[in-house]
């Protein structure tokens, strides 16, 4: 009888196809490189002789992987970027943010929103409900201005360099505290980006407050944001801080969630 018991029986090794795992070694490579690099660079990195790497860049390039550049050098396209995106749009944010959301509302009672950017707005794409007797309310799927509620603040600033240039003349009055001046703009988007949470103070409806925090892709993009909205009328002294550090808290895991994928 033999001593290799049934579990001991050694796995059969998965057989890679090598052409493949080399052809996304080389795209690997340049989607990490910060500019763009020569076959030869290529082969001493990846270990691979220049034909290998010739012959696999010929074949990323026509599939609009890859590109040359003027001096006969390699870098990859953002079609890689684009089939990263997709992978990312295609998971379900609502359930990966929806731990944090519970916290959340668990930790404050108030009402939670889980946005996403459109444009010069953000969509609410999912929420949970206040506990409180006095309470603000969006529906799911509502949208409001990126500029003026503490979701879109949230994204607003993350993305600025991007965005800023869309929001002269698009800084719409909705309160008397609505930011309407893009000078004024650029100061709160710094101290927003300075602290990593944003803050409406009733810029989008009266006496409505909220907080939010950006959720990142691992490429550094704003992909959405988690809010609190609280009524003036339920803030307690200290309560606006221990609310801000809390959805910050929660974004941050979300991110990590996120770049997990």
């Amino acid at each position: 009888m033999s001593d290799q018991t049934a579990s001991e029986t050694p796995k059969k090794e998965l057989r890679l196809d090598s052409t493949l795992s080399k052809g996304l070694m080389i795209l690997e490579a340049l989607a990490a490189a910060r500019g763009a690099k020569g076959v030869s660079e290529l082969s001493r990195e990846l270990e691979l002789t220049k034909s290998n790497v010739f012959r696999l860049l010929q074949t990323l390039t026509a599939l609009g992987y890859v590109q040359t550049t003027e001096d006969k050098l390699y870098r990859a396209t953002l079609k890689t970027w684009q089939v990263g995106r997709s992978v990312v749009e295609n998971f379900n944010l609502r359930d990966l943010a929806g731990p944090a959301m519970q916290m959340l509302s668990s930790k404050t009672g108030e009402a939670i929103y889980l946005a996403v950017p459109d444009g010069l707005n953000v969509v609410y794409i999912d929420k949970i409900d206040s506990t409180q007797p006095i309470r603000s309310w969006n529906p799911v799927a509502g949208t409001a201005p990126i500029h003026c509620v503490g979701t879109g603040k949230a994204i607003l600033a993350a993305n600025y360099n991007r965005l800023r240039e869309r929001l002269i003349g698009n800084l719409t009055k909705h309160t008397e505290r609505t930011i309407t001046s893009i000078k004024v703009m650029d100061e709160e988007m710094a101290t927003t980006q300075g602290r990593g949470y944003a803050i409406d103070t009733g810029e989008f409806r009266e006496r409505i407050l909220s907080f939010g925090a950006p959720i990142y892709l691992p490429d550094g993009e704003a992909v959405a944001a988690l809010g609190v909205s609280v009524p003036e009328f339920n803030l307690e002294p200290g309560d606006e801080e221990r609310i801000c550090d809390l959805v910050k808290m929660a974004a941050e895991s979300v991110t990590h969630r996120l770049q997990q994928i």
